[in-house]
């Protein structure tokens, strides 16, 4: 499912117009950005959790040279399905 899928599906399921939905969306995944980016997580009791994790810097090889090469540290996103997500999904 892509993006205009998925505000197609909300719309519907909301019984919203497609345009009420796409703000929504867009509204939702913009907040979420936002606190993933101010170091917060956001919980969706049921749903999941989404968060940030620390990766350390490293070292790495090119693939196509073989050269060493140094990898900076970084944060990356990350998201812990919930109990009932899990749940629904292996029904």
């Amino acid at each position: 499912m892509n993006k205009m899928e998925l505000v197609a599906a909300v719309a519907e399921k909301a019984e919203i117009s497609k345009k009420d939905a796409d703000k929504a969306v867009k509204a939702l995944t913009d907040v979420i950005a936002e606190e993933l980016k101010a170091g917060g997580k956001v919980q969706l009791v049921g749903f999941g959790t989404f968060e940030t994790s620390a990766r350390e810097a490293r070292e790495g090889r090119n693939p196509r040279t073989g050269e060493s090469m140094s990898i900076p540290a970084s944060r990356m996103p990350k998201f812990k399905a919930g109990k009932a997500l899990k749940d629904m999904v292996n029904e």
